[in-house]
């Protein structure tokens, strides 16, 4: 079971939300709160959502610098960004700071519910919303990690880097590539020290970035 907070500042979207979740069998929501001043508040370092869907504009404290607050004072809790704005510099600098998915607020029951879903299992979610700005931002301009033609990577970290970008979890990958959890870990880690990255949504953006997988 996993534990959802909600943060928006209006009252109605998060009792619709939260009555949505309760009829998805594997969330239920924690708590809720108005804004992101209003959730560190009623967070307890002993009770972590393991989730959370947060608006991204909102008075006192907004959506990136909550979701910066999270990644820095608890990184295991992970981030959706669930926004009625869909251009560009949103997405980017929510993904920057920290949120693992970004969505619509008229995204359909399914895709909140599969969005969810593939954040906890595999650490991101990309809907074509967010894989087309994501791609459009680094053909322009942006340089997701180390952006250099010295980096090697070993045959084994490319083929892992693949599946990092596949829905597969990273226990999955490991029997994918017949290894233990502790040698996937250090795939990650190697990888993250490289190329200079944190997050399994930055390996994506590298991949992506180098054509070593398409989307």
């Amino acid at each position: 079971m996993y534990y959802v907070t909600l943060i928006d500042d209006h009252e109605l979207i998060r009792q619709g939300l939260s009555s949505l979740i309760s009829s998805f069998s594997n969330f239920r929501v924690l708590f809720e709160a108005g804004s992101g001043r209003d959730f560190i508040a009623k967070l307890k370092p002993s009770a972590l959502p393991h989730l959370v869907l947060m608006d991204v504009t909102m008075p006192d404290m907004d959506g990136y610098e909550t979701c910066n607050w999270l990644r820095v004072n608890y990184p295991s809790v992970k981030v959706i960004a669930l926004s009625v704005m869909d251009d560009e510099e949103s997405i980017i600098r929510m993904l920057k700071s920290g949120a693992k998915g970004y969505l619509l607020k008229n995204t359909n029951p399914a895709e909140l519910q599969t969005a969810m879903e593939s954040v906890m299992e595999r650490g991101y979610h990309f809907n074509d919303l967010v894989s087309n700005k994501v791609i459009k931002n680094i053909n322009d301009s942006g340089k997701p990690g180390k952006e250099k033609n010295e980096v090697h990577l070993t045959d084994r970290e490319v083929a892992f880097l693949k599946l990092a970008c596949t829905e597969m979890s990273y226990k999955e990958i490991g029997l994918e590539m017949n290894v233990s959890s502790r040698t996937v870990e250090t795939f990650r880690d190697n990888l993250f020290a490289k190329l200079e990255l944190k997050t399994r949504v930055g390996l994506v953006l590298y991949a992506i970035k180098r054509k070593i997988v398409e989307f």
